[in-house]
């Protein structure tokens, strides 16, 4: 069996006015992420470890900002379609394990729900869906509310 990793990395600012999405789910929060999509960081973190790990270049490349088609999308319809690229040479998700950056709102009570949303859009068990959340102890952009970051290791196998 051939296997293949991908890291993924994503990063949106906070501000007033925008819904909060993060893993697939909506959260209440004063905040939300501006971007061109939902601006989901971790589901973008993902899609950019899924393509990268199937050497097939990043989101922006296959869902560029500059598509209206793309304009306040579900990013778990990217996620979907990320699935179905890597598929399309032949690969299928095999595990992640992803780590989203926040003070807040706190996220481990929302984690299980963020696993099941995302392994059925990536057809694995929720188990294959490793989900973390730290701080940064109030340091740089993160730690200062500004904005929240995601990271992404994903394993992925050759059908």
């Amino acid at each position: 069996m051939k296997i293949r990793v991908g890291f993924g990395f994503d990063v949106h600012r906070l501000v007033p006015g925008r819904e909060l999405w993060l893993g697939g789910i909506r959260l209440e929060h004063e905040l939300g992420l501006l971007g061109h999509s939902d601006a989901d960081v971790l589901i973008h973190a993902i899609c950019d470890a899924l393509l990268g790990a199937a050497n097939m270049r990043d989101i922006g490349y296959h869902f560029p900002d500059t598509a209206g088609e793309f304009k306040n999308i579900d990013s778990k319809i990217l996620l979907e379609r990320t699935v179905g690229l890597i598929a399309g040479k032949g690969y299928r998700v095999g595990n992640v394990d992803a780590t989203v950056c926040a003070e807040r709102p706190k996220l481990k009570a929302r984690i299980p729900e963020m696993q099941e949303v995302l392994a059925r859009l990536m057809q694995v068990d929720a188990e294959d869906v490793s989900i973390k959340a730290t701080t940064t102890e109030k340091l740089g952009f993160t730690g200062r509310e500004e904005g929240i970051s995601a990271y992404a290791t994903v394993l992925i196998e050759k059908s």
